[in-house]
């Protein structure tokens, strides 16, 4: 009786663990490879929180128009190991971000790069392997 207990609350164990993994997407789930797109605007928030950071953007648009995008970043510890902290970028900031756009149409992207005020361009994406590589 205790092996069939102890198999089952392993079985159960496994299924839990797993829930995380199977919850996460890939990139050509959400985001289109072939549609790569560059927006120039004000950062207005920054939220380092997992599985990807976020980071809002206020981009104005040739119609004059201020439309609040969405980019999707890599993890905070991807993020940190590449030399970023939680001061790096600050509301306010004019930044340009290179990614691709959502499939689905709406103002939300998976970022690659952002060039900073000072010219320096900086990788944030996430390294998913069907992400493309260049463009």
């Amino acid at each position: 009786m205790g092996t069939k207990l102890a198999v089952t609350l392993a079985g159960m164990w496994l299924l839990v663990a797993a829930a995380p993994v199977v919850a996460h997407h890939s990139f050509a789930a959400e985001f289109d490879g072939s549609k790569p797109v560059t927006l120039r605007g004000t950062v207005t928030k920054m939220e380092w929180i997992n599985p990807h950071s976020w980071l809002y953007v206020a981009v104005k648009g040739p119609d004059g128009n201020v439309q609040s995008w969405a980019i999707e970043c890599g993890p905070p510890n991807s993020l940190l190991r590449a030399g970023w902290n939680k001061n790096s970028l600050t509301v306010g900031m004019e930044v340009v971000i290179d990614g691709f756009r959502a499939k689905n149409g709406t103002p939300v992207a998976a970022g690659r790069d952002i060039k900073l005020p000072d010219g320096r361009k900086v990788f944030v994406g996430s390294g998913s392997p069907d992400a493309p590589v260049d463009r």
